[in-house]
């Protein structure tokens, strides 16, 4: 087979070639050697990578408009970007999963700890949901959908626009059913004994977070006879599995009525709902209402969005963040436990930390560090990439 002729694009004498030689998967625009010919490039067309010395290093995706101008695709320069390329990834995701999981619902592909740069599949039985997030794989998406069928056998394929990463990489946010037709119903998903709803055409991201499920756990082996309260509850995944886990009453706490009500379905499918109850508002304003009601709760879980998305929000996400558990900590027990979480890549777990703690510092209350928790292993770390190791769950017991 005659290799495919690529366009070429070669770093600066002085950028740090050998990052990328021990795996880091990006190449910054200002790394560049760039000329007309390089800004004339089409966003998610492919090239290969040279180091400064003109020695191929692999095969990138490019993407002018883009910080990250380059992502590694294959250390091959010469590969071939296809079906059967496409198969041999999600066929090597899958294996992992498979292993991990009895049944077929998790995170099948993670982006770039999975070797598809700006790619996330979310599996929930025969249905898929694809997030191309990154312009190569949008160009690429026919391919990667029939190797996604074949591999995995779904019937179901759901392509999700909603990232804000298609937005930074000047992509439209159209979401449409590209296989099969979209379930008619919220997908019954079990995870830690409990049964969540996920609505993969209206819900947040793809339907569910199969990230929390290890510390959705952990909480669970804490909540046996508890009353447990859950901030952040989205379609309930702390409250309904420490239902699961035993707990004697769980509330659930969203700002989102259609979140909420995914929720009470899940309790009511699980045989759970006499013990399970929601209230609808502002997070922060729910937190301090509860503390006036003088409400006490045995565990106490955050699990806020990202409030920290970026390092330009850092600071101002960290005090979020410290704000969260000052106003949580008065609600528990002594002897209690609370749960925080973030999901900011650009808090890392010790800044975090270090903000909880302040909170908790000025709330007066004393703290042992139980846990800590970070993303289930459907969701890989790529070791050379801080970015995919975002999630984080500190348990303490007040």
């Amino acid at each position: 087979m005659t290799a495919p002729s690529y366009s070429v694009i070669r770093l600066k004498p002085k950028a740090n070639a050998r990052a990328i030689r021990r795996g880091f998967p990006w190449v910054y625009d200002n790394e560049l050697v760039t000329d007309r010919r390089t800004k004339k490039l089409a966003a998610g067309s492919l090239a290969v990578l040279e180091d400064g010395e003109r020695v191929p290093m692999g095969l990138v995706a490019v993407n002018p408009n883009s910080r990250i101008f380059g992502r590694m695709l294959d250390r091959n320069p010469d590969a071939v970007i296809d079906q059967a390329w496409f198969a041999a990834k999600i066929g090597k995701a899958l294996e992992l999963r498979q292993r991990l999981y009895d049944e077929p619902f998790y995170r099948l592909v993670h982006a770039e700890a999975d070797g598809l740069p700006g790619v996330v599949i979310d599996r929930f039985g025969d249905a898929a949901v694809v997030q191309p997030n990154s312009a190569w794989a949008d160009e690429h998406f026919d391919a990667l959908e029939a190797a996604l069928i074949e591999v995995s056998g779904v019937a179901k394929v759901l392509k999700n626009a909603s990232g804000r990463a298609r937005n930074l990489e000047g992509l439209d946010d159209v979401s449409v059913v590209s296989t099969g037709t979209a379930p008619d119903a919220p997908v019954e998903v079990p995870m830690n004994g409990a049964i969540y709803m996920a609505d993969l055409t209206g819900g947040q991201k793809t339907g569910l977070f199969f990230d929390q499920r290890p510390n959705h756990a952990f909480a669970a082996s804490l909540s046996k006879d508890a009353k447990v309260l859950d901030v952040f509850s989205h379609v309930g995944g702390f409250s309904l599995a420490a239902l699961a886990g035993g707990a004697s009453s769980a509330l659930a706490v969203d700002g989102s009525a259609a979140a909420l009500d995914l929720a009470e379905a899940g309790a009511k499918a699980a045989g759970v709902a006499d013990r399970f109850a929601t209230r609808k508002g502002d997070a922060f304003d729910v937190l301090a209402q509860l503390g006036e009601e003088g409400e006490r709760f045995d565990v106490v879980i955050c699990d806020p969005p990202a409030f920290a998305p970026n390092k330009q929000a850092l600071e101002a996400g960290l005090r979020a963040y410290e704000r969260i558990a000052r106003l949580a900590a008065p609600l528990v027990r002594p002897g209690g436990y609370l749960g925080l979480c973030s999901c900011s890549h650009a808090a890392e777990v010790s800044k975090f930390r270090v903000a909880c703690l302040r909170g908790l510092g000025r709330a007066g209350r004393p703290s042992q560090l139980l846990h800590t928790g970070f993303a289930g292993p459907d969701h890989p770390l790529m070791p050379q990439l801080a970015e995919s190791g975002y999630l984080k769950s500190l348990f303490f017991r007040l």
